[in-house]
């Protein structure tokens, strides 16, 4: 059964109550209240641009441990060459939209609603860039969601070889340090594989998302 949300309130059903695919409602708003609503109770925006919003809360979560980032051997080797540094919240809007125009010509769920809703998420504190730099010159980033000691990471960009994977990996040292529990992945890519993802049950999921923002 798929929930149509009340625009009047930002409570969500149950996340508990989602498909298998994971699509729990649709409709509402991209409202900062609704937004962390969302978030904090495992649930996200995703949807294509023009079409009705759709909120996910799939059964299984795929997600990285900061501790557990995977470094390739190509990727050392390429830390030891390049002189790489990490920045945050460089610019927030602009790596967002590198995201979006990366992703343009594959089709994209980075709407102008969205960039409009996560640069306001930003704005109240909640929202966090982070951007690689490959000697000196911008590489790539990423853009996500902190809540407490979680994050949920939306989308990451590459200008460069490397990129994403340079941002990914120095982010998750700053997390590891910032004793953050995990990566929210939402869906599985063979990227993320790569970059140590795997999946975790709802249930381990649930804890973790508790203990990370509520405790």
């Amino acid at each position: 059964m798929i929930f149509k949300l009340n625009k009047d309130s930002v409570m969500f059903p149950n996340p508990e109550l989602a498909d298998d695919d994971g699509l729990l409602a649709f409709g509402g708003d991209l409202s900062v209240e609704r937004l962390l609503q969302a978030y904090i109770n495992g649930i996200f925006p995703w949807y294509n641009p023009k079409d009705p919003i759709l909120w996910w809360c799939p059964k299984e979560r795929y997600v990285i441990f900061p501790n557990k980032i995977h470094i390739s051997k190509s990727m050392k080797k390429y830390f030891r060459k390049h002189k790489t540094e990490l920045l945050l919240n460089r610019d927030f809007c602009d790596t967002m939209h590198r995201c979006r125009m990366k992703r343009e010509e594959e089709g994209t769920w980075i709407s102008d609603d969205m960039e409009i809703a996560y640069k306001a998420l930003h704005h109240a504190g909640f929202a966090v860039s982070a951007e690689a730099y490959e000697d000196g010159e911008l590489a790539g980033g990423l853009y996500g969601v902190s809540l407490g000691r979680c994050f949920f990471g939306e989308s990451m960009f590459s200008e460069k070889k490397n990129g994403s994977k340079t941002a990914l990996i120095l982010f998750s040292k700053i997390l590891q340090e910032q004793h953050f529990l995990f990566i929210d992945c939402q869906f599985y890519t063979e990227h993320l594989e790569s970059m140590g993802g795997q999946y975790i049950s709802w249930k381990e999921y649930k804890e973790l998302l508790i203990k990370g923002t509520r405790n």
